[in-house]
């Protein structure tokens, strides 16, 4: 029975202090009868309002007296609070609207109902919209982005820096990907995991994530963890995979700043892609999943390089093979049109590959990693193969850009690909951005300079330069009579002041930049690289793979990597 004689409409106004507010509505909880209320209720709600340039937030978990801070400080004209009481075992119902009168005054009208109360409402349908709220709380969500391991493939941009934290798109590095993801869609406990080379990787994330003066996170942290060692045997072990890694900082996951943690994503943090975290986090709740793993239709020529899987009618995992070959790459083969594809992007794309981000149920996984299987090293390739029989694991599609850059030609071309028109992948979205550190360089200078189908970074200096279909990064400098083509430039560190320079051409050394007439083509520049003047970077002859660190270059699948701080001497020829 819907139990109408309990609730008691309750009103609170701005001119109450926040505690006193939140106070008196866990009061009003127990007064009508909800002896389970242990702490002041939180309620989902999102705001709308001019600093939002008029589009709701996403939904989160809030007080009363930290929804009245946030209207006040985002000028916020309304809000809409949702319909459930966490914590305290009781839920609102029906939702009601917060009203914000002159940016002074807020009434809020809150009807406060039992646990019998809110379970008959679920029974007619009442708390439809509280469920979809509850499936979407990134309170209750921890993410885990996973450094990775020594970047061989990416060597030797990861000669001196862990793969996240290799440059990209002219003004950010990987991290940023999946930390401005994370921020787009409400999750603000992060943990980051590192092992190889990480100075560079820690000092970006302390000044792009340095929520104290950055973006507003809340109660949420981003904490990086380095792999280390423990006394005893097993603690002497350093991260042998993805899984190991994980496991080593379980501990984390029994932490008091856990505690309300009901799944984890695991993020890796070499992938380039845009995505909302939330759907993907709605769906596997509302499939009652233990493991969810996110996936795309591939075609036969990139199919042996990821995780393939099998699923059924409902989207369950039947199957997972790690990067088949042969035969076995050919039973991996599926009707894909299942994940929702026309018949013809089904006979191009007829694998299902693993994009390696996933979401478990803490539960599950802390027995997986502890108990289940306590010596497996990856998820990829052990654990969730292995685990597919026992466990509910759902496919989540998604099918938009996504490109994983491990080796140097994936690098080189993703970042091509930003140049293109229209890109496949754009860093410019107004309403999921992505971050990066703040820099607070100047607009760059471009003195009659002809730049087609290119990415112009800011800080930067082109004095009469022809660049097309490249990027190029912040602080870089480019002299007269240049050309640049199909070329990455990630750019400097640091300014040379006028003075310097001259001094540097004057005892015939060269400056950080690129020198006067010199023509460049396929190449990646690394930081800080100083070329001479009449440089030609081409490769004309084609070589495929060398190894000349000696003179500041390596090649690698036919494109040439001029090392970070090498020096190209005047009138060289690679």
């Amino acid at each position: 029975m819907f139990l109408r004689r309990r609730l008691a409409p309750t009103f609170f106004h701005a001119t109450v202090p926040p505690k006193a507010r939140a106070e008196r509505c866990w009061k009003v909880l127990k007064l009508t009868g909800s002896t389970e209320a242990r702490r002041p209720p939180l309620l989902f709600c999102h705001f709308r309002g001019r600093e939002l340039g008029g589009k709701p937030s996403s939904p989160g978990l809030f007080s009363v007296g930290s929804i009245y801070s946030a209207m006040v400080n985002l000028r916020v004209a309304t809000a809409a609070a949702g319909v459930r009481v966490l914590g305290g075992g009781a839920a609102l119902v029906p939702p009601r609207p917060w009203a914000l009168r002159g940016r002074r005054r807020l009434s809020v009208r809150m009807s406060v109902a039992t646990t019998e109360a809110a379970s008959a409402a679920t029974a007619v349908g009442a708390t439809d919209d509280d469920q979809v709220l509850e499936a979407r709380n990134s309170k209750t969500v921890v993410a885990v982005i996973l450094g990775g391991g020594a970047g061989t493939r990416l060597f030797p941009l990861t000669k001196r820096r862990a793969k996240p934290a290799v440059p990209i798109g002219g003004a950010y590095r990987l991290i940023d990907v999946p930390m401005s993801n994370c921020i787009n869609s409400g999750i603000n406990k992060v943990y980051i995991l590192t092992q190889f080379n990480s100075a560079s990787l820690n000092r970006h994330l302390s000044r792009a994530y340095d929520f104290s003066n950055g973006v507003a996170f809340g109660d949420g942290f981003v904490e990086v963890l380095a792999a280390t060692q423990r006394p005893g045997t097993e603690g002497k072990r350093w991260f042998q995979g993805t899984a190991d890694a994980v496991r080593q900082f379980d501990w984390l996951f029994d932490d008091a700043k856990a505690k309300d943690i009901e799944d984890v994503l695991i993020l890796s943090g070499d992938h380039l892609y845009r995505m909302d975290y939330m759907d993907f986090l709605q769906s596997h709740r509302q499939r009652g999943a233990g493991i969810s793993i996110c996936c795309l239709p591939i075609d036969d020529s990139r199919a042996s390089d990821f995780g393939l899987m099998k699923i059924d009618d409902t989207g369950r995992v039947i199957s997972f093979s790690e990067k088949p070959k042969g035969d076995d790459l050919k039973a991996m083969q599926v009707d894909t049109t299942v994940l929702g594809l026309s018949k013809e992007e089904a006979e191009q794309k007829p694998y299902i590959a693993s994009m390696g981000v996933y979401i478990f149920k803490k539960d599950i996984l802390l027995n997986l990693l502890r108990w289940r299987f306590p010596t497996a090293n990856d998820f990829g390739s052990e654990i969730i193969p292995a685990s597919a029989k026992e466990i509910n694991v759902k496919a989540y599609l998604f099918n938009d850009y996504w490109e994983d850059i491990g080796t140097i030609k994936s690098f080189f071309e993703a970042n091509l690909a930003l140049a293109e028109q229209p890109p496949r992948f754009s860093f410019y979205d107004a309403d999921k951005p992505m971050y990066t550190s703040r820099r607070n360089l100047p607009p760059s200078m471009v003195n009659n300079s002809k730049i087609t189908d290119s990415i112009i970074s800011h800080g930067c200096f082109l004095d009469s330069c022809r660049i097309e279909h490249s990027v190029v990064g912040v602080r870089s400098r480019i002299g007269s009579n240049v050309h640049l083509k199909d070329t990455v430039v990630l750019g400097a560190d640091y300014y040379e002041t006028d003075a310097e320079r001259e001094v540097l051409l004057a005892e015939g050394k060269v400056p950080i930049g690129i020198g006067e007439n010199t023509t460049i083509q396929k190449c990646i520049i690394d930081k800080n690289a100083r070329i001479g003047k009449n440089v030609t970077i081409s490769n004309s002859e084609g070589v495929e793979e060398a190894d000349r660190t000696s003179e500041g270059f390596y090649i690698r699948s036919g494109i040439t990597i001029v090392l970070k701080n090498s020096i190209i001497a005047d009138g060289s020829v690679i």
